[in-house]
């Protein structure tokens, strides 16, 4: 037990001072970011303790080089009156702010060795975080109001609607913004028109049809692809796919028989144990002895089969048409096979394997019919066509 309370101990020490360490590394390199986080994290832990007094250290040195370095790089970026660094000046703004909101809980910070608390000078950012932020909000308003009047793409409407997006999280409700990210969203869409042709020579069920041009179903999580199965008049399509089905085909419904002869020895009854001579052995006591008596059994085992299948296969093509041109193609197949398995005898059962005995409760059922056949393939359909649609990229 003393072993494992000190092994323990020593790997707590250990892990602490690998910490410290990187600690350390990361703000010698002047990765600031990180010896802060890192700093913070143990301290809200327990700030008090003695072994901690090392990250008060290390956050008071990589906060002040961080702001230095931040400001710094702020005041140049103003300097260069670039459209482009806005949101650079606002986030740096922001993550000023935000360390400062980090740290304050944490206040006092003492240092022991030093008898003082660790020293941070807190600026007010509010003003800046508006301007940078009114600024930033005016900037992407016209980049985006730009693209979406002289779009040649429709990545184009996409960059408007992300610039749009991001607009209306950091300044919800600035102008009319939502109308333009409802105008960039519909522009950027890829519409595709889904038909489902049969070419074979079996009816598919209606129920399976419906299924797979249902692709709210298929839970596809591309944001700027939608597939119509039926065709919206105020919407100009952009691609088609096609759903061919080539092949249908069911097998006949088929029993197969199978006998099996089983044999073993059972317990049948006892006898008294002889002697070479014939004489009845008796144990110490004087009781005469007895011994299991065995005999072989047979049993005539028919094991029954049903089985039916049937097979879907088809193809799923890609048309661009704007230029009329093909785009890809991709096979499709699907299998779903029927099968039970009952069985009786003749004989004596005691001969049959206990997996065999199982077989006998069972009886015949009837066959699916050559309608649920399909549609069973079709679940499988549903998924193979999914990874399809997944896969499937339009821009």
């Amino acid at each position: 037990m003393k072993k494992s309370l000190f092994y323990g101990a020593v790997m707590a020490i250990v892990v602490a001072c690998g910490g410290v360490k990187k600690t350390q590394k990361a703000l010698n390199l002047g990765d600031y970011g990180q010896a802060i986080n890192t700093s913070i994290e143990n301290l809200a832990k327990n700030k008090s303790k003695k072994s901690n007094q090392d990250y008060v250290l290390m956050l008071e040195e990589a906060f002040q080089k961080n702001t230095e370095r931040e400001l710094k790089e702020i005041a140049f970026l103003l300097e260069d009156e670039n459209p482009a660094h806005y949101e650079t000046i606002y986030r740096s703004y922001v993550n000023l702010r935000d360390i400062q909101e980090r740290i304050r809980p944490l206040l006092p910070l003492p240092i022991y060795d030093e008898k003082r608390n660790a020293r941070f000078k807190f600026n007010d950012y509010q003003d800046d975080l508006l301007d940078s932020k009114d600024e930033l909000s005016d900037h992407l308003y016209d980049k985006a109001s730009n693209l979406l009047k002289n779009a040649t793409s429709k990545q184009d409407y996409r960059k408007a609607y992300d610039d749009l997006v991001y607009l209306e999280e950091i300044d919800p409700g600035f102008d009319d913004t939502k109308t333009k990210m409802e105008e960039a969203f519909a522009k950027g869409q890829d519409y595709v028109q889904v038909h489902m042709v049969n070419n074979t020579d079996q009816i598919v069920p209606a129920k399976l049809q419906e299924e797979l041009l249902n692709f709210n179903t298929y839970g596809l999580d591309g944001q700027w692809t939608q597939f119509h199965a039926n065709p919206l008049p105020n919407i100009r399509y952009d691609y088609t796919m096609e759903l061919a089905l080539r092949e249908i085909n069911i097998s006949p419904e088929q029993v197969n028989e199978k006998e099996i002869i089983k044999e073993r020895q059972v317990k049948d009854g006892q006898s008294y144990a002889l002697d070479r001579e014939g004489n009845v052995v008796k144990d110490s006591l004087g009781n005469k002895i007895k011994i299991d008596k065995f005999k072989t059994v047979q049993c005539n085992f028919y094991q029954f089969t049903q089985f039916k299948s049937a097979r879907v296969a088809g193809v799923v093509n890609f048309t661009d048409l704007t230029t009329q041109q093909a785009l890809d193609s991709y096979p499709l197949s699907s299998e779903f096979i029927f099968e039970h398995v009952y069985a009786n005898y003749d004989g004596d059962k005691r001969a049959l394997d206990n997996d065999l005995v199982k077989l006998l409760g069972l009886a015949s059922v009837p066959f699916p019919s050559n309608e649920q056949m399909v549609y069973d393939a079709g679940e499988d359909l549903k998924s193979r066509l999914k990874s399809i649609l997944v896969r499937q990229r339009f821009n």
